[in-house]
């Protein structure tokens, strides 16, 4: 173990090389987080490794070798693969943080599948980290230090925003910004459909509903106003934006999107509870 984690001496391995870890790797990489060099990740599949490797990062297929190598393991294999990744690297992760990306897997699974003396966080990322514009939710197990935040947070920060929740309100943040990118995507669709149906070309119709959502976002983010204020800008006594806006409060758009987020957060739920009766396979 390095002195210090958060030193350029740090090493990162990663179980399972799939998007979510992609997309991490390449944006710690991009921000100057890691170096290449101190990076590892098993796969099986020989095309994800051989695409990492093309970057400079160590990849295997074997989940022990990067785990011994490594100061810090990330676990980005899917939820009914967890018990598997817990099996092998039960007594090799001692003494390590251990930051999980899987969903609805608590810290408590996780840390009595690896063994005593390991520091557990639990993350929830979504899938526009891809793209550098992630947003993710973390909670902290017993143990964590705040060094070993520090270090989560700069791997997070490199592929968007984070914050940290309890453990209790993390099927809510994966309800949010784990599932919310199909809701985003479902609302942009809406939207070019929109400008179809008043005449645009459908390309040009997509291209500028994802710009207006990407714009208003940011707009929210930067100016820290209230959407409501902010859609009050645009709302113009008896002109066009408030005929827009009594279509979508007649057709329910709120209501639907609240109960989308708050559906999906309680399937998060169950889901975990599931797995709670689960073997860990240690």
């Amino acid at each position: 173990m390095t002195d210090s984690l958060t030193g350029p001496g740090t090493r990162w391995g990663f179980i399972g090389a799939g998007k979510m870890a992609s997309a991490l790797i390449r944006g710690m990489v991009r921000a100057g987080t890691a170096p290449p060099s101190s990076i590892a990740a098993s796969d099986p599949s020989p095309e994800a490794r051989a695409a990492l490797e093309a970057e400079g990062v160590m990849a295997t297929g074997s989940n022990a070798e990067v785990a011994d190598r490594s100061d810090v393991i990330v676990l980005a294999v899917k939820p009914q693969a967890m018990d598997v990744a817990l099996g092998e690297l039960g007594g090799r992760a001692s003494g390590k943080l251990v930051v999980s990306v899987a969903a609805g897997v608590m810290v408590d699974r996780l840390a009595s599948g690896l063994g005593p003396g390991v520091r557990v966080v639990r993350v929830m990322p979504n899938t526009p980290a891809l793209v550098g514009e992630g947003a993710a939710a973390y909670c902290l197990g017993p143990g964590v230090t705040g060094e070993d935040e520090g270090l989560v947070l700069r791997m997070l920060q490199s592929v968007g925003i984070a914050r940290r929740v309890p453990e209790s309100l993390m099927d809510a943040a994966t309800g949010l910004c784990g599932s919310g990118p199909a809701f985003v995507y479902a609302v942009v669709e809406a939207m070019s459909d929109g400008g179809v149906l008043a005449g645009l070309p459908r390309d040009l119709a997509t291209a500028m509903a994802a710009q207006t959502v990407l714009g208003s976002a940011r707009m929210v983010l930067e100016t820290g106003l209230h959407p409501g204020a902010l859609k009050d800008q645009v709302t113009s006594p008896g002109g066009t934006t408030i005929a827009g806006v009594h279509a979508l409060e007649r057709g329910g758009l709120r209501a639907a999107l609240i109960d989308a987020v708050k559906a999906a957060a309680t399937r998060s739920a169950e889901l975990a509870e599931e797995a709670r009766g689960r073997p860990t396979g240690h």
